[in-house]
């Protein structure tokens, strides 16, 4: 589950809203064991999850750095040729 979670950070154009929201569930259903929560536990999940993604948008938004951003594209194309070299074919 965890390995959808991407690096948000440095990027142009910068993560968006959704990117960002997406990481958080990502993060919650692995520290719940949860892909769906049940009915009594969904209030609580939902919970969790806005409030990390708050978390989340708020660091995303408040680090600053020196080095150049980096292109989606780019990381994408690097991500492929890691799947290829450890899968013998890309995703």
């Amino acid at each position: 589950m965890c390995r959808s979670i991407k690096i948000l950070f440095n990027f142009e154009p910068p993560a968006t809203d959704e990117e960002i929201r997406a990481a958080a569930l990502q993060f919650v259903r692995k520290l719940s064991g949860f892909t769906e929560p049940s009915k009594a536990n969904e209030a609580a999940f939902n919970r969790a999850v806005d409030e990390t993604f708050q978390v989340a948008h708020g660091l995303v938004h408040s680090l600053v750095t020196t080095a150049p951003s980096r292109s989606r594209e780019i990381e994408a194309a690097k991500a492929k040729a890691r799947a290829l070299e450890r899968f013998g074919r890309a995703p």
